[in-house]
């Protein structure tokens, strides 16, 4: 299907480096019916548009198979390997280790009361004649 290109579609050399990182069709059942990277450019415009994803260009489909693909490599990974590999080639690109070898931690305490718990809590006012709302009413009436 030819359809004018967006700018976050792939380029050939992007889809190169992605396409092995995308698993293989389930074996057995019905064939795919839908061009991957046709799917993995319309994850990327709605991620970049941040619009709904019943907003989605018909030029991509059917936007319930988009979201499955979407939740599918949720659900097994997909999007974790990917990262993973896109961030391996980028330190390797910069000449770094892989792997990062060192990692910085950092915590923050909050103070609270001595007491702890619901005891440290402040109780809410009871009032007598109920809340405002139930008060003008019945006075109201």
């Amino acid at each position: 299907m030819t359809r004018k290109s967006y700018p976050t579609d792939l380029t050939d050399d992007e889809w190169r480096v992605l396409e092995p990182l995308i698993p293989a069709a389930k074996p057995g059942g019905r064939p795919r019916s839908v061009e991957i990277r046709e799917m993995v450019n319309a994850i990327r415009y709605l991620l970049r548009a941040g619009c709904a994803w019943r907003l989605l260009p018909h030029e991509f489909g059917v936007w319930q198979t988009v979201y499955a693909y979407f939740r599918a490599w949720e659900a097994d990974g997909t999007w974790e390997a990917i990262a993973g590999a896109l961030r391996r080639d980028l330190r390797t690109a910069l000449g770094r280790a892989s792997e990062p070898t060192a990692a910085i931690l950092d915590s923050q305490t909050v103070k609270t009361t001595e007491k702890g718990g619901s005891a440290g809590m402040t109780r809410g006012r009871r009032r007598p004649d109920g809340n405002a709302t139930s008060w003008s009413t019945r006075r109201g009436s």
